[in-house]
C-alpha cells in the first residue's frame, strides 16, 4: 500500500514538474518573441536625447541636427533635453542608469567618457556602463586671443609667457574639458605657465574673451570663426596636422613652432551598455546613413564639422585612443576636478 501511494505521489510530482517546465519554456518563448517584436518595431515611441552640455554650444548643435534627421527617418520624435553640469557627468549618469531599451540616448563631447573618470574622485556612473553608437563629427580646435592683446603670433605668446609666468590667462568650459586639456598640453609642450579660468559653458568663456577679461582660449573653430572674421578676436593657430580651408592663412601649431599637438572637438551618441545589440546596430546604421546624405554633409561642413561615423567597434577604439592620449597630460599636470 505504501509503495503504491509513493508511486502515485511521485507520478503527480513528475506531472507537476513537467507542467511547470512547460510553463517556464512558454514564458521564456513569449518573452523572447516580445523582445524580438520590440527590436523590430524600434522605435515605437519617442526617444529622449540627453545633451551633456548647455544649449547653444557645439555638442548641443550637433545633437539637434542629428535628432531632427533621426526624427524624420524613423517617424518618431527625438526630444532633446540639456542637462549640463559636472563636466558632462550629470547627463551621462542619467543615461547610464536609464532603462537599456534604446529610448534614452546620450549626446556628449570627449570629457564624460574619456577624461572625467581620470580626474574626479567619484562619479555617478562607470564609463563601461555606456555603449558608444558612433562618433558623429570632429572639428578642429583653434587658439584664439582677445583682439587687443599685443601679441600676434604663437612665438610671441610663448616668449611673453616665459618672461611672465602665469600672467596670461585662458578660458575653458570647465576643468577637464577639451579646451582645458588642450591648453595644458600646449603649455606643457611649450614649456610655459598660463593661468586657467574655468567657466560654466562655452558662451560665458567666449564672451569674456571678446570683452577682454581673459587673454586666450582653445576652442572649436565654429565657436570663434565669425568673431575672428569680424576682428572681435584673433585666431593665431589651428591644432590639426594641416591648415583648415576656412582659415587658409592661419598656421598650424607645428608651423608656429609648437609641434605635435593634435586636438579636435568631437561628439558622439551613446546608450546604456545593456541595450539590445540589434537596437544598437539599428541606430548605428541609421547614423551612418545620415552621414552619407549630401544635405547632411553640407550642413555639417558649413559649420566646419567633419562627418565621422563608422562601426560600433570604431567608436570604441576611438574612445580608447582618446583616453590614452590625455592620460599623460592629466597626470603630469596633476589635474583634479571637484
Amino acid at each position: 500500500m505504501n509503495k503504491r501511494l509513493m508511486a502515485r505521489t511521485a507520478a503527480r510530482q513528475g506531472a507537476g514538474w513537467a507542467a511547470a517546465s512547460a510553463a517556464l519554456l512558454l514564458s521564456l518563448a513569449t518573452a523572447s518573441a516580445q523582445q524580438r517584436d520590440a527590436v523590430a518595431d524600434y522605435p515605437s515611441k519617442n526617444v529622449q536625447v540627453i545633451v551633456a552640455a548647455p544649449p547653444g554650444g557645439g555638442i548641443d548643435t550637433v545633437a539637434r541636427i542629428f535628432a531632427d534627421r533621426l526624427q524624420k527617418k524613423f517617424g518618431r520624435s527625438f526630444i532633446v533635453e540639456n542637462r549640463a553640469g559636472v563636466g558632462g557627468s550629470l547627463a551621462t549618469g542619467v543615461v547610464a542608469n536609464a532603462e537599456p531599451d534604446g529610448y534614452t540616448l546620450l549626446a556628449a563631447g570627449p570629457a564624460p567618457l574619456t577624461t572625467n573618470f581620470q580626474m574626479y574622485k567619484s562619479l555617478n556612473y562607470d564609463p563601461s556602463s555606456l555603449q558608444p553608437l558612433a562618433i558623429l563629427t570632429r572639428m578642429p580646435n583653434v587658439l584664439a586671443v582677445r583682439a587687443n592683446l599685443p601679441l600676434n603670433s604663437v612665438k610671441e605668446i610663448v616668449a611673453y609667457a616665459k618672461a611672465n609666468p602665469g600672467k596670461l590667462t585662458y578660458g575653458s568650459q570647465g576643468v577637464g574639458t577639451s579646451p582645458h586639456l588642450t591648453a595644458e598640453l600646449f603649455a606643457h609642450t611649450a614649456g610655459i605657465e598660463i593661468t586657467h579660468v574655468p567657466y560654466r559653458g562655452t558662451a560665458p568663456a567666449v564672451n569674456d574673451l571678446v570683452g577682454g577679461n581673459i587673454d586666450m582660449l582653445f576652442f572649436q573653430i565654429d565657436t570663434v570663426l565669425e568673431l575672428h572674421q569680424s576682428k572681435s578676436v584673433k585666431i593665431l593657430a589651428v591644432t590639426t596636422e594641416s591648415r583648415v580651408p576656412a582659415l587658409p592663412d592661419v598656421p598650424t601649431l607645428d608651423e608656429a613652432g609648437v609641434a605635435n599637438i593634435r586636438s579636435h572637438a568631437w561628439n558622439l551618441f551613446a546608450v546604456p551598455a545593456k541595450t539590445p545589440p540589434a537596437i544598437v546596430t539599428k541606430l548605428n546604421q541609421a547614423i551612418n546613413e545620415l552621414l552619407t546624405e549630401p544635405e547632411m554633409v553640407a550642413t555639417l561642413q558649413k559649420r566646419n564639422m567633419q562627418p565621422v561615423g563608422g562601426t560600433i567597434e570604431d567608436a570604441s577604439r576611438y574612445l580608447k585612443d582618446e583616453r590614452e592620449m590625455w592620460r599623460h597630460i592629466i597626470q603630469s599636470a596633476g589635474i583634479k576636478a571637484n
